[in-house]
């Protein structure tokens, strides 16, 4: 059996809630940025960083970025993506708002919004189109070694 995510599957994981990993080229080392996004199965990835930021410095000079997200507990997954920058726009404090939320929790999400509100002004918000994608379901592994039942208690 095979450990490779459906489409389906890859993309309604990417789709979680995860902390995505930007991966950008720097030098003799990718920079690799721990990061917020927003992924809609079938679209795009759409991370936010603003506009002074090395961070899009470098995206701006590569045009092409890779990014993945995890995880973390048992059974372990992951979905790694590359794919060219396709639009930069100033960030949409409302859809900034969902993300504070959705990271934080409603409570503390609208804390911190309040708190960097006034600076999205100056944000940038970076859509990447995934082109060439890599996955890893380690419970379809274990599942073909060791049985469904045996996985189903993770």
């Amino acid at each position: 059996m095979s450990t490779r995510m459906t489409v389906a599957e890859r993309e309604t994981f990417l789709a979680g809630t995860h902390i995505g990993v930007l991966s950008v080229p720097e030098g003799r080392a990718p920079l690799l940025i721990p990061i917020w996004y927003a992924y809609t199965p079938g679209g795009e990835i759409r991370i936010s960083t603003p506009a002074g930021s090395r961070k899009l410095s470098l995206i701006r000079e590569a045009g092409y970025v890779g990014f993945a997200v995890q995880q973390e507990e048992m059974p372990y997954k992951f979905v790694s993506v590359d794919g060219p920058v396709v639009a930069y726009e100033p960030t949409d404090p409302e859809e900034y708002r969902e993300w504070a939320s959705r990271y934080l929790g409603p409570s503390s999400g609208a804390r911190f919004f309040e708190a960097i509100e006034k600076d999205l002004a100056n944000w940038v918000t970076i859509r990447i189109r995934p082109e060439r994608w890599r996955t890893f379901d380690f419970g379809k592994e274990f599942s073909c070694i060791h049985g469904a039942a045996f996985c189903g208690g993770w």
